[in-house]
């Protein structure tokens, strides 16, 4: 099974058990923040991926680390469900398809911009408007800036790529041209 389908499993059982007690955005808080933390110190993250740490080993870090910073008792569990079912080295997949439950849950697609330049305020209005009402959901945009295109914009919702650079556009001139 791989390592992403195990993260989603453990995600969904996550957000079910946030749901049942009500809890939900708070303990997403919660594991963010320890995931945050495990990401931003080398001894954390060397714990969490280093598979001659033995799983009960690392139940015990993060139960003492879990209790030094007050998290949830429903956390502190999961955390030890993980730990000793030696899935440590998901936690940071685990967290983002938690926040992609949740997100999914509360209507929210993430759509991924790559422009030449930065849009204008007006221009992201028009597109999360424009996406919004082509999908039916709350648009959340993520913008990079990608020189490469040369002008227009990609835009990336879930699997959908929407293609509007000139680079695009001129490959697509190329393909007609050599097939004609």
């Amino acid at each position: 099974m791989s390592a992403r389908l195990v993260a989603r499993r453990y995600a969904k059982a996550f957000v079910e058990i946030g749901i049942a007690q009500g809890q939900l955005h708070q303990l997403q808080g919660e594991l963010t923040r320890v995931v945050d933390l495990v990401r931003e110190h080398a001894d954390l993250r060397r714990v969490v991926e280093n598979p001659l740490f033995p799983p009960r080993q690392k139940a015990q870090v993060f139960g003492q680390l879990l209790g030094q910073i007050g998290a949830a008792e429903t956390l502190r569990q999961f955390f030890r469900v993980v730990a000793e079912s030696a899935r440590m080295g998901l936690i940071f997949e685990i967290e983002a398809s938690v926040r992609d439950l949740v997100d999914a849950r509360a209507g929210i697609l993430d759509a991924h911009v790559a422009s030449a330049q930065p849009l204008s305020e007006g221009q992201t209005r028009s597109l999360v408007a424009s996406l919004g009402a082509r999908t039916g959901k709350t648009i959340r945009v993520r913008w990079r800036q990608e020189p490469a295109l040369l002008g227009g914009l990609k835009v990336q919702v879930g699997s959908t790529v929407y293609d509007a650079s000139l680079q695009g556009q001129l490959r697509l001139l190329k393909t007609q041209l050599l097939s004609a």
